[in-house]
């Protein structure tokens, strides 16, 4: 028989959602470590005020101990927000009852920081709401201040008390400060985190050819003009238009998945070609743009040279018939005089040049 774990155990009744099906599951769970963390508190100043014999102390605490008990309760049956309400009345409660009795010394108003900070992270959008209960909760604070700071209190703590207490709650507010942010600034960078992905997401969707994976004419056009901007006429570079040769054939002949096919291989070709720095786009239909940024116009002859007989080198199967295709090459160099739109007209100039001389063929 397999043995239950007390701690996930415990762990699961701690994270059990709320009843609300819009409400954050994590917003309960830590106001639930909050409330439990409060009655260890309480139960450790009861055992305080018991060495110290304050029964009137001692008995206050066991009050505010079955009052958080409860509260605890009503968290599995109630909404999330009135569980906080009815915690941070019955901690504002106890703040007042326990200055008044033990005075001001002993550092209990510092717990209005903890209400402040899980008023701030569980209330979403509710700005003006956050901003008025934090001026009612300094209000508060500045009277406990005036009422006592300067008075004596009806219980007469020792120095080594007092400091003893201190530390008690000093221990408590970190902790509690402590969960409420590392639990909201972690889902907060799991938010962010989700949101750049999802963002680069969108903006890969936005700048990429859906069908060949291979850059669109957007894409194409910013990447051009940055390299211009920033390479400020020191090394140019060389643009090609290319286009597949008698591609309407191929969709009448064989049907547009088979165009499809094809337009992806010839795309996985130019995509190999990342590899020396060559920049590929598709640029519309069966028309590819190619740019060899930093390359003269001989040396980007070579590699269409090169890509020119692997894309010829092709072979398609469609209706027990295999077939070809071949590609006409538009390349010019750019020219900073000019600018990038003449550039792109003579690269297609010269592409439209090429079909009319036999297809298959670099025109530069």
């Amino acid at each position: 028989m397999k043995t239950q774990n007390p701690f996930k155990n415990f762990a699961a009744f701690i994270g059990k959602d709320t009843i609300a099906e819009n409400e954050s599951k994590k917003l309960i769970v830590v106001v639930r470590i909050l409330i439990l963390s409060i009655i260890c508190y309480f139960i450790m100043n009861i055992f305080l005020c018991n060495l110290a014999l304050e029964i009137g102390g001692a008995l206050m605490y066991i009050i505010f101990v079955i009052f958080f008990v409860g509260i605890f309760a009503l968290s599995y049956y109630c909404r999330s927000f009135t569980v906080i309400c009815i915690f941070t009345i019955g901690m504002i409660i106890w703040i007042y009852l326990t200055i008044h009795y033990m005075g001001w010394n002993i550092g209990v108003q510092h717990f209005l920081m903890v209400l402040l900070v899980l008023s701030f992270f569980s209330v979403y959008k509710q700005h003006l709401a956050k901003i008025i209960f934090a001026i009612l909760l300094c209000a508060f604070r500045l009277f406990l201040f005036f009422m006592y700071s300067s008075g004596s209190s009806n219980l007469h703590l020792s120095p080594t008390a007092e400091n003893g207490l201190q530390i008690l709650n000093t221990i408590t507010i970190f902790w509690c400060i402590s969960v409420i942010v590392f639990v909201f600034s972690n889902d907060t960078r799991e938010l962010e985190s989700k949101l750049v992905d999802y963002n680069n997401k969108l903006l890969l969707q936005a700048n990429t050819d859906t069908l060949t994976g291979l850059y669109n004419r957007r894409k194409a056009m910013v990447y051009m003009e940055n390299f211009i901007k920033n390479d400020l006429g020191e090394s140019g570079f060389s643009l090609c238009i290319c286009d597949i040769d008698f591609f309407k054939k191929v969709n009448d002949n064989y049907g547009h998945d088979v165009g499809d096919e094809v337009l992806v291989k010839i795309a996985e070709i130019f995509r190999q070609e990342k590899k020396s720095g060559t920049f590929a786009a598709r640029w519309g239909g069966e028309e590819f743009l190619l740019v060899f940024p930093s390359c003269n116009g001989d040396d980007a002859y070579i590699q269409l040279e090169r890509i020119r007989r692997s894309i010829k080198k092709l072979e398609f199967n469609a209706n027990d018939t295999t077939f070809g295709v071949t590609m006409t090459y538009g390349l010019t160099e750019y020219d900073y005089h000019n600018g990038l739109t003449a550039t792109l007209k003579e690269a297609d100039e010269k592409l439209y040049i090429g079909k009319e001389n036999g297809r298959d063929r670099i025109v530069f």
